[in-house]
C-alpha cells in the first residue's frame, strides 16, 4: 500500500481548542437522542465528555468499541438525518458537531500515535472478505479483533473500495482512507490486491484454501443505465466512472486526457443524490464551463444531504427540478439533451452527460458458485440465524450488495451485525469438529 504522511492537517478540522469548546456544548443527556440516531450506536456523550476534559486516549478508545473508520465516519456519515440531526439542542441553538468531533479525535490519533492495539491471536478461524469497501473492512477489522484470521481479497490495486475510488478528495481524503486501512492491516488483517474473485478465484477455491467462512462485501458496483433515444453518443457516461478516472488521475496512475470531461465542456448530471453531487463539484473542478443538475422530482425529494446540496449550490451548479429527460440529441457526439418539464419539451445544450441514476450488484460472484440466491433484482437474499449468511452454507454477505445502495454507515452496521454472525457460526462449525 501507499505510504501516508503522519502529519495531518485538514483545512476545515477543527484546532484543539475550538473541539474542546464544542465538546463542552454537550449536555449529556441521560438518555441521549444522538446516540439512538447514530446506526452503529456510537457512545457519543461518553466520547464527548472525554475530549471535554482533554482525554484525547480515552475519547479514541471509546470511539473504537463501535467503529473501525472514525475519520471516515467524522467525514461522510450523513450526521444532519443521524447523530446531529437527534441532537436536543437543536430545539434552542446549534447541534453539537459530532462529525466533526470524531474526525479531530480520528486524526489526533493519526498525528500522535494515541493508541496502538494488541494483536490477539489468529487461532480462532480463517475468512475470506470479498471487498475492501466499508462492509469489508467493517468485518475483517471486528473478526481480526476477535482472534480470527482474515484475509481481504480486492479487485483494484489499492484497497478501499468505494471510499477510495467512489469518494472524491474534497469530501474524503485518500490519505485518510489509507491511513484508516493501515490500522486495520495492523490488527493481523491480511490484503490480496488485483484479485478477481469469480474470475481469478471462485468460492469453491477459498473453501478448498481452508476457509472456514466467507464474507461479500462488494457493493452494488455496477451503474444503472438511463436507456433514452440517442443514448449511443459519445459523451454520455457514468457519474461513476467520472469520478473513479478522477482519483485514479489525481493519484497519478492515468494522464489527464483519460479523465473523461474536457475543460470547458458544458455537463449536465441526471440524478440528485450524493453521487450525483459529488460528480457535480469534481466538474466544477475539472473546468466545467457549467454544471447542471437534473432530477425529475423537487429539491424537498432529493436523495443527497442538504449539506452536500447546498455545497454545491455555493460553488455554482444549477439545478433544474421536475425535469424528465426524454431524448440526447447531436450526431455522433451528444450536443444536447431534450427533457419535459411543465408538459412542454425543451433542451439544454450539452457537451457531457453523466449519469447518477443509481447502482446493482454485479452477478460475477454469484454466477461462478452454486447456492447463494438472489432476488430479482440481484440483490443477495441472507438470513437471520447466522445473521447475513446467504442460502450457501459458510458464505455470508453483507452491505449494498444485500440491500439498495445506502450511506458507509449503514454498511458498517450490517457488517457488525454479520461478523456476529460469522464469529458464531464458525465456532459452532469447530465444536462439531471436536
Amino acid at each position: 500500500m501507499k505510504e501516508t504522511s503522519d502529519k495531518i492537517n485538514y483545512s476545515q478540522s477543527y484546532t484543539m481548542r475550538e473541539a474542546i469548546e464544542e465538546a463542552k456544548r454537550c449536555l449529556r443527556c441521560k438518555n441521549p437522542a444522538c446516540q439512538k440516531g447514530c446506526p452503529i450506536s456510537n457512545d457519543i456523550p461518553d466520547f464527548i465528555y472525554q475530549l471535554s476534559k482533554g482525554n484525547m486516549g480515552e475519547a479514541r478508545e471509546i470511539l473504537a468499541k463501535k467503529t473501525n473508520l472514525p475519520a471516515v465516519c467524522g467525514r461522510v456519515c450523513p450526521h444532519e438525518k443521524q447523530c446531529v440531526g437527534h441532537c436536543i439542542l437543536n430545539k434552542t441553538e446549534e447541534a453539537i458537531q459530532v462529525g466533526k468531533l470524531e474526525e479531530f479525535i480520528a486524526d489526533f490519533d493519526a498525528e500522535m500515535g494515541l493508541i496502538k492495539e494488541n494483536i490477539v491471536r489468529k487461532t480462532r478461524g480463517k475468512v475470506a472478505v470479498i471487498g475492501s469497501g466499508p462492509a469489508g473492512l467493517t468485518v475483517a477489522g471486528d473478526l481480526a479483533r476477535q482472534g480470527f484470521n482474515v484475509v481481504i481479497y480486492e479487485n483494484e490495486s489499492e484497497p478501499g473500495g468505494v471510499l477510495l475510488y467512489g469518494i472524491p478528495e474534497f469530501r474524503l481524503p485518500k490519505d485518510v482512507v489509507r491511513r484508516e486501512i493501515k490500522r486495520i492491516e495492523a490488527l493481523g488483517v491480511s490484503f490480496l490486491t488485483k484479485v478477481m474473485v469469480g474470475r481469478d478465484i471462485t468460492v469453491d477455491d477459498m473453501f478448498e484454501q481452508n476457509f472456514d467462512a466467507i464474507f461479500i462485501g462488494t457493493g452494488t458496483a455496477l451503474a444503472r443505465d438511463l436507456q433514452l433515444p440517442g443514448r449511443e453518443k459519445s459523451g454520455i457516461i457514468q457519474a461513476t466512472y467520472f469520478l473513479r478516472m478522477v482519483t485514479l488521475h489525481n493519484g497519478g496512475s492515468v494522464d489527464r486526457d483519460e479523465v473523461p470531461l474536457k475543460k470547458g465542456d458544458k455537463t449536465i448530471i441526471i440524478g440528485a443524490g450524493n453521487v450525483a453531487m459529488d460528480a457535480a463539484r469534481a466538474a466544477v473542478r475539472e473546468g466545467s464551463s457549467s454544471v447542471t443538475v437534473m432530477y425529475r422530482k423537487g429539491v424537498e425529494d432529493m436523495p443527497a444531504l442538504h449539506a452536500e446540496y447546498k455545497s454545491a449550490l455555493d460553488e455554482g451548479v444549477k439545478f433544474v427540478w421536475y425535469a424528465e429527460p426524454v431524448e440526447f440529441t447531436g450526431d455522433i457526439q451528444v450536443k444536447g439533451l431534450k427533457y419535459k418539464k411543465d408538459n412542454e419539451i425543451q433542451e439544454i445544450e450539452v457537451d457531457t452527460v453523466m449519469l447518477a441514476v443509481g447502482s446493482r450488484p454485479a452477478s460475477r460472484i454469484v454466477s461462478t458458485t452454486t447456492g447463494i440466491d438472489v432476488n430479482q433484482n440481484g440483490y443477495v437474499i441472507t438470513k437471520e440465524r447466522p445473521y447475513g449468511m446467504t442460502m450457501r452454507k459458510g458464505v455470508f454477505a453483507g452491505g449494498d450488495v444485500v440491500h439498495r445502495p445506502a450511506t458507509v454507515v449503514l454498511a458498517m452496521k450490517e457488517a457488525k451485525k454479520v461478523s456476529e454472525g460469522i464469529a458464531s457460526y464458525v465456532d459452532a462449525i469447530k465444536l462439531l469438529e471436536l
